[in-house]
């Protein structure tokens, strides 16, 4: 006896994987902070579990407030999701159905293939340029069957960014009912004078939608929580597929707090693009070509998938977890999360060792 059959555009989604835990080491793989959160993001999670009998406010009105004032945009154009994630899921349902495609670069971040699969489209992935996004070939991959263009900026494994000169040109060249969604989960960490946000794009325009997390710089990551900013009519779409208690209490007012708390935010980013610069320059010392990298993590070349694969084995087995890269086509790699100083000496003194006997 057969039961339910589940449809078939499910069955073809490949779940997934997140970076690997540890239990006696550090944690490399899945670009945490490692400085943890605001403590007033902190306080506000204690203060608000004393009203956990009562349904949080479902259209995250404080939240989005705040985050218009800090970046002097509408508030009403603001949209908040359980992380970038779910917001993702937002607009597949919004904007895919069996038979349309989705444009991504080669190595861009694998939620948007699964969550086009979830809704039956079909991903193209456009190629890269010294592992970075090519507007060019962006272009090129758009039919008259594609609805959304993906683009992480900066990228997520790749490290890469777009200037703000070729951000523009892409969505100048794209049809106007195609929607560009770019992706900017790792936007704080950015000091290139030559990087711009998308918002303000998003702001003008009828078919860009620009995402953000709480994850990364804020270190929120447990708690699930981020927020896009876009047009009227994308924002509309996107809350009518939107659960009506989508984000919890907690969440809401740890966020308002870490949104508040400039402090935290300028010595999350200051230690980690200190670290970051002191990693990269150590690992290129013995000899690993590093890429450079606008996020909080690196990505390390090791030239042959064996030579990964045994880097990989070697740090683990001296309480280092970092991630492969073979999923995102890139199997002579691994991505390495900027962690303590204490986590980013260890890689170094064991990537060193590793480079000496392989």
């Amino acid at each position: 006896m057969s039961g339910p059959r589940p449809l078939s555009s499910i069955l073809k989604v490949t779940p997934y994987v997140p970076g690997r835990d540890i239990d006696d080491g550090w944690k490399l793989a899945s670009n945490e902070n490692p400085i943890g959160c605001s403590p007033r993001a902190t306080e506000a999670i204690k203060q608000a579990t004393q009203r956990a009998a009562v349904y949080p406010d479902g259209s995250a009105y404080d939240l989005r407030r705040v985050l218009g004032k800090k970046h002097g945009i509408d508030e009403n154009r603001i949209i908040c999701g359980a992380g970038s994630d779910e917001i993702f899921q937002f607009i597949a349902r919004a904007y895919l159905e069996a038979g349309d495609e989705i444009v991504q670069t080669e190595h861009g971040f694998l939620v948007y293939a699964i969550i086009a699969q979830q809704s039956g489209a079909n991903t193209v992935k456009a190629p890269e340029t010294n592992l970075k996004a090519d507007v060019d070939a962006i272009l090129s991959s758009v039919s008259e069957n594609t609805k959304i263009v993906f683009l992480a900026n900066p990228n997520n494994p790749t490290g890469s960014y777009l200037p703000w000169s070729e951000v523009a040109r892409l969505h100048s060249s794209l049809p106007e009912n195609v929607l560009l969604v770019i992706d900017e989960a790792y936007y704080d960490y950015v000091e290139y004078p030559d990087y711009k946000s998308g918002i303000t794009l998003a702001d003008s325009t009828s078919n860009v939608l620009v995402t953000r997390t709480f994850s990364k710089a804020f270190g929120l990551a447990a708690l699930r929580l981020g927020w896009a900013y876009g047009s009227e009519d994308i924002i509309d779409a996107l809350n009518r597929t939107r659960g009506p208690f989508n984000l919890t209490g907690p969440t809401l007012a740890a966020g308002i707090a870490a949104v508040e708390d400039d402090e935290f935010l300028s010595n999350s980013v200051q230690f980690n693009n200190s670290e970051l610069k002191r990693l990269q320059e150590a690992l290129t010392g013995i000899g690993l070509k590093v890429y450079p990298s606008a996020g909080n993590f690196i990505l390390v070349d090791f030239a042959a998938h064996e030579r990964a694969s045994s880097a990989d084995k070697f740090l683990r087995v001296n309480g280092i977890s970092v991630r492969a890269m073979g999923a995102y086509g890139l199997p002579h790699c691994l991505r390495i999360s900027i962690g303590l100083e204490e986590a980013n000496d260890a890689v170094i003194k064991n990537l060193t060792e590793f480079s000496k006997t392989s």
